[in-house]
């Protein structure tokens, strides 16, 4: 009796493998934009949580933590500071535009808040 032959032929390895790569491509020109906004969110959620009294002191501060922490696609001056109740809360959003490869790219809308009151996102 003769039995069936198994295992994957040389075209599907070639499929798969160029499915993974692009994947892998995608996620290393993707990921990068994602950990900048996560950065930049967890820096407006310390500096909120200072307390400070001013806009001033808040892009101050911003502008001192963002270098340390790899923020690079806002400034101080893109902080929306408001005040509500007393206590400053501090917002931003942006837009993230990353080249994948010839004209094709990915445009990505971040938006964060932080303070009390504020909608966390």
């Amino acid at each position: 009796m003769r039995t069936r032959q198994r295992g994957l032929s040389l075209l599907a390895v070639l499929v798969g493998g160029a499915v993974l790569i692009l994947g892998a491509v995608l996620a290393m020109k993707i990921l990068p934009a994602y950990f900048e906004f996560y950065n930049a969110k967890k820096l407006i959620i310390q500096i909120a949580n200072e307390r400070h009294n001013n806009p001033v002191d808040v892009r101050k501060s911003f502008d001192l933590k963002a270098g340390i922490n790899d923020v690079h696609s806002i400034q101080s001056k893109d902080l929306d500071i408001t005040k509500e109740g007393g206590v400053l809360v501090i917002a931003f959003a942006y837009r993230k535009e990353v080249p994948l490869f010839g004209n094709l790219g990915v445009y990505m809308d971040f938006a964060a808040s932080a303070g009390p009151g504020a909608a966390r996102d």
